[in-house]
Parts: C-alpha cells; structure tokens; sequence
C-alpha cells in the first residue's frame, strides 16, 4: 500500500503515513481518492453537542478542532450565519451511529 499524499510505500496494516503523517484509512474505509457512496450526517461518537461538526469534519475531509473554530467564528458574523446553519443541520441531517471510533 502507498500513501496518497506523498507516495511513500507502506504496511498493509499503517493507519498512519510514517512520512508525512496523513491517516490512511477514513473511519474504515480507505481514503484512495473520492468516496462516491459519501454523505453528510451527524456522528454520535465524537459529538460535543449535535454530532454536526464531526460531520462536516469527516465530509470535508478536515480536522475537528479546526471545523469547531469555523463554526465558532461563523457563529460571531452577525446575523449568526452558524447558529443558524447548525440547528438547520442538526434538524435535517441523519444520525450515524457506526462512524466515528477513533
């Protein structure tokens, strides 16, 4: 198996590149190019609140802290561009129960 960011060879088994550190599987599935099956829903195994940005995190292929801080300063634009897209999105996007053990 090889990374698909910077093409080091590595074990089948490596979660992790051992050269530039990019994890080699997506809560399961392999990250080889674009998932087509992918879809946007609320993680209950990571939540802090709703599972939302965990969500979008795993969608957009983002780290977690960094997709909260988004969310945050969203939430600080007046007229509160986040709050209101994250209760849209905490109304209208599935649960997913499996994603998210890590």
């Amino acid at each position: 198996m090889f990374c698909t960011s910077c093409g080091t060879r590595l074990e089948d088994t490596a979660k992790f590149c051992v050269s530039c550190g990019k994890p080699t599987t997506l809560l399961g599935a392999p990250v080889a190019g674009a998932e087509p099956n992918r879809r946007l829903v609320r993680i209950m195994a990571r939540k802090k609140v709703a599972g939302v940005c965990a969500g979008f995190a795993v969608y957009f292929d983002m780290d977690l802290t960094l997709m909260r801080l988004i969310w945050v300063g969203l939430l600080l634009i007046p007229p509160h561009i986040g709050l209101i897209a994250y209760i849209i999105s905490w109304a209208v996007l599935p649960k997913d129960e499996s994603l998210g053990a890590a």
